[in-house]
């Protein structure tokens, strides 16, 4: 892992930083529906599929990547990877586990399925210990379809990493469709960037499997 401290003096979203996460501190979400047809069909593991996905375009921009280290400065990670939840049907409760960023499909599917055998079934707050710096949250609500998604965070207006959290699919009119909210930090990400993203991504998953 490497995280680069960003030249502040010549970096040009200084201005758009300091007044987000100083003057008017803000955070915002936007919801969307991906049309996941194709995984549908191709009988893809939805999970582990949309992790994959959305690490790979966290990983293509910097604004992704961005974040404040335990000194306060602002750099860039090289790389991250996701840490998200999984489901405890007995005590309702929930796990967090982090898997390694692989840039090959099937490498990150193997090693999701490692981690899950193996930490999936521990039922405390945090499953896989040393979580790393450079993760990113992925949350999944595979009960419910929803419209809007929002987290409000009171105090932590210093993260600046995006927060995904993803819904119950439905189909409409022979389309299997997949609500998604991302919640980005205005100090670091715009209205330009996150469309870019949800762009990047639905054109992914059109393609699907990338060859």
């Amino acid at each position: 892992m490497i995280f680069q401290k960003i030249n502040r003096s010549t970096w040009k979203r200084e201005e758009y930083f300091n007044h987000y996460l100083s003057n008017v501190p803000c955070t915002y979400s936007m919801t969307v529906r991906l049309d996941i047809t194709r995984l549908h069909e191709q009988n893809r593991s939805l999970y582990p599929t949309m992790l994959y996905l959305l690490t790979v375009i966290v990983n293509r921009h910097e604004e992704f990547r961005t974040a404040l280290d335990s000194h306060g400065d602002v750099g860039v990670y090289d790389t991250l990877a996701p840490y998200y939840t999984v489901f405890h049907k007995k005590s309702e409760t929930f796990s967090s586990i982090w898997t390694s960023y692989q840039e090959n499909y099937a490498a990150f599917c193997a090693a999701y399925e490692r981690d899950l055998q193996k930490y999936g079934s521990i039922e405390r707050m945090i499953a896989k210990p040393d979580v790393p710096e450079n993760t990113f949250p992925v949350s999944m609500i595979p009960w419910s379809n929803f419209d809007s998604f929002n987290l409000n965070l009171q105090k932590d207006y210093n993260y600046l990493l995006p927060i995904f959290t993803i819904g119950k699919f439905e189909v409409i009119n022979g389309h299997c469709l997949l609500p998604l909210a991302v919640q980005v930090h205005h100090a670091v990400c715009d209205g330009f960037h996150l469309s870019r993203f949800v762009n990047e991504l639905q054109e992914m998953i059109d393609q699907f499997p990338i060859t």
